[in-house]
C-alpha cells in the first residue's frame, strides 16, 4: 500500500475503518488518495488517512482523534474543492472520539518547524499567462526551483501515472536547495505521485512543454506555477534570455 509505506509497523486490521474487508480493496482505495498527499496539504494527512485504510493491528480498535480529523480536514478539504472533490462524508469528524479516550492524535502542530503550511491553492498546477518578463523573472526569484521541461505520455498512453514521462529535453534554471543531480530524479518522483497537477497541465494532450517553478520541502516537489512554453508566448521567452543573466534580489 504506497499510502501507508513504512508508516511504522507492519500489520493492519480488516476490515479497516472504511469497511474495506480485502488487503487488495483498501490498497485499490487507498491510491486515490495519493495526489493529495502530494499536494503536501497538511504534514498529518498521511497518518490520518492510513489510521483509516491501515488501523494498526490491535487488541482493539484505534480510531484517529477528532481533533487529528478536524486539523487535516481543514487544510487538506480546500485543496480537494479546488479540484470538484468534497470532503466524504464517511471522514466526517463527528464520528471519532473527542481524544478523552485511546485514539490516535496528531504528532505535528500543523506545520514544520520553521516552515508554514505549503502555499497550495486552486490556482496550483493551473496554466498562466505570462503578463510580462518582469513578472516571470519576480515568480522564478521567489520560488525554490524552476525547470524547462517537456512531459508527455509513453506511447500515447494516460492509463496510469507510470505512464508519464520526462523528455531528455529538461533545463534546469534553479536548483534551489537541491543540488543540480537530485532536482531531476526528485521531479520524476513528483511526476509519479501529483497525477492531479500533471492532469491539469496536459489536459488531454499526448504532450506539452512548460516552465514550472515552485517550492522544494523535505526533497520533495511542490509545483506552484506552471507557464506554456511556444512561440507565441514571447513574453516568457523574453524572461528566459533574461534570465541567465538576472540577478534575484537578496
Amino acid at each position: 500500500m504506497a499510502l501507508c509505506h513504512d508508516i511504522g509497523y507492519t500489520e493492519m486490521r480488516l476490515p479497516n475503518l472504511l469497511d474495506h474487508d480485502t488487503t487488495a480493496e483498501a490498497i485499490q482505495q487507498s491510491a486515490s488518495w495519493l495526489p493529495l498527499l502530494a499536494r503536501e496539504c497538511h504534514p498529518d494527512a498521511r497518518l490520518f488517512l492510513c489510521s483509516l485504510f491501515a488501523p494498526v493491528c490491535l487488541d482493539r480498535v484505534i480510531y484517529p482523534c477528532r481533533s487529528l480529523c478536524e486539523a487535516v480536514q481543514a487544510s487538506c478539504a480546500p485543496i480537494m474543492a479546488c479540484y470538484g472533490y468534497p470532503w466524504p462524508a464517511i471522514l466526517h469528524c463527528e464520528r471519532f472520539p473527542t481524544g478523552h479516550g485511546l485514539c490516535v492524535a496528531a504528532i505535528s502542530n500543523g506545520s514544520r518547524p520553521g516552515r508554514s503550511l505549503p502555499r497550495a491553492s486552486c490556482k496550483d498546477c493551473e496554466l498562466q499567462e505570462a503578463r510580462s518578463s518582469r513578472e516571470v523573472l519576480d515568480t522564478l526569484c521567489t520560488n525554490d526551483f524552476a525547470v524547462k521541461v517537456r512531459l508527455s505520455w509513453r506511447n500515447g498512453s494516460s492509463s496510469s501515472p507510470s505512464d508519464r514521462d520526462l523528455d531528455s529535453r529538461l533545463e534546469v534554471l534553479k536548483a534551489g536547495p537541491l543540488p543540480p543531480e537530485e532536482l531531476v530524479p526528485t521531479l520524476r518522483l513528483w511526476l509519479q505521485l501529483d497525477a492531479t497537477c500533471v492532469h491539469n497541465l496536459l489536459r488531454g494532450r499526448h504532450a506539452g512543454t512548460y516552465v514550472l517553478s515552485g517550492e522544494v520541502q523535505d526533497h520533495r516537489l511542490l509545483v506552484t506555477t506552471a507557464y506554456p512554453w511556444s512561440q507565441s508566448h514571447r513574453n516568457l521567452q523574453l524572461a528566459m534570455r533574461r534570465w541567465h543573466h538576472h540577478r534575484c534580489p537578496e
